[in-house]
């Protein structure tokens, strides 16, 4: 077992990989942000004032002050002499290296960006851009949510919940169009409506209007610009792969990972969004974790029977809760292929909709909006690549999954 693993990135996979290896290890954990590591899945939930910064906190890592340095920032890492340089000019060395440094927000080419971020425009991917919208955000405040995913769904729900005044425009021809389907993009869509959430899809924003230095609209591209108190800029996500580009790794989409989840360095892993494994960046929270647990395992065992990472069926699942709790999920192959089974269930007056696609024995794609009694089932079918009952297939739409 290596004695000294340092861990650059105090996320939700690096933050479950030192609580699994600290009680065996010597752990360094490097987190930029100040606070103690947090489950990013619930941001919104603090953004809508559900909860407070401390109910998302994750378990505490063993070791204390020592194991956790908040607030330090990796800059540079020396793989010959095996040590991490740092922004306060400290210096660590480790025998084992993992690399858990997430992913950046994509700032989109507006124009008004080239000197930064006009006061009121935030990424929505921090705590502290959770903090500082929550501090803008209140009634009659109005608020303009730059791109229709999964984060600026979530990120325009719960600015409404606060009451401020929001408008949604996505390039998009329905929100989350990259997950769902067109019905159920536009369930999405009269669900935020109902909530007094303004829908401009199929729009493109062009810049941002400000006065000495604070954000007062955002220009389309048709001339038309939508008065803002503040900005949301929810344009996906891109790996964080600098620091291993500079240091030499092998890095494509993300940083290149085998089965062992080890880079081009035989010292040096990676595990969660920054991570590519077999070609794909997962970018969800339940790979990350799977990938810290398989990873904790081979370094404090090091045994050639210890588990290997093959990869992660994961379900995209966004839970809308407050007023009337509003479920989203999809997974695999939501478009079917010639000779697949569709099975479709809609209701719009509950604004229920259901989709999955069968192909052969096997389920291979879903679409779940609504309150969803059924996802645990499905996704368990899904995610382990088991043969349907013989059943009608209509059964795998009711309430128990039919499973």
């Amino acid at each position: 077992m290596d004695s000294r693993i340092v861990v650059i990135g105090a996320g939700m996979a690096g933050a479950r990989l030192a609580r699994r290896l600290g009680p065996a290890c010597d752990v360094t954990l490097l987190g930029e942000e100040s606070h103690a590591p947090y489950n990013r899945v619930l941001l919104a939930e603090v953004l809508a004032g559900r909860y407070g910064p401390e109910v998302i906190a994750l378990p505490p890592v063993p070791g204390g002050a020592d194991t956790v340095r908040r607030g330090v920032r990796a800059v540079r890492i020396d793989r010959e002499a095996r040590t991490v340089h740092c922004a306060d000019g400290s210096a660590v060395g480790y025998d084992r290296l993992v690399l858990a440094t997430g992913s950046n927000p994509v700032l989109p080419p507006l124009r008004g960006l080239d000197g930064g971020l006009p006061d009121g425009v935030h990424p929505f991917r921090t705590l502290d851009d959770c903090l500082a919208l929550a501090a803008l955000a209140r009634r009659g405040t109005r608020a303009v949510v730059v791109g229709g995913g999964l984060l600026g769904v979530s990120a325009s729900r719960a600015l409404a919940e606060r009451g401020a005044d929001v408008v949604l425009a996505h390039q998009g021809p329905t929100p989350m169009d990259r997950h769902l389907d067109p019905e159920a993009g536009g369930l999405v869509r009269r669900h935020l409506e109902d909530l007094g959430v303004e829908v401009h899809t199929e729009c493109h924003a062009r810049g941002l209007r400000h006065r000495d230095g604070t954000v007062t609209g955002v220009e389309l591209a048709d001339g038309f610009v939508l008065d803002a108190d503040c900005v949301v800029l929810a344009c996906g996500v891109r790996p964080r792969t600098g620091l291993a580009a500079d240091a030499g790794l092998e890095v494509r989409q993300g940083v290149v990972v085998d089965d062992t989840l080890l880079t081009s360095d035989p010292y040096i892993h990676a595990i969660g969004d920054c991570a590519e494994h077999a070609g794909t960046v997962y970018g969800l929270a339940t790979p990350a974790l799977e990938q810290a647990d398989v990873l904790a395992a081979l370094l404090t065992t090091g045994e050639p029977e210890a588990p290997r990472y093959t990869g992660t069926r994961a379900l995209t699942r966004l839970t809308l809760s407050g007023s009337g709790t509003f479920d989203v999920a999809a997974f695999g192959e939501p478009s079917p292929r010639p000779g697949d089974d569709v099975v479709r269930l809609a209701d719009a007056t509950r604004g229920a909709y259901r989709k999955v696609v069968v192909r052969g024995d096997r389920l291979v794609g879903g679409v779940l909006l609504g309150d969803l009694g059924t996802v645990g089932a499905l996704a368990r079918a899904w995610e382990g690549d088991d043969p349907l009952p013989d059943a009608p297939l209509l059964h795998l739409l009711t309430t128990d999954g039919g499973l």
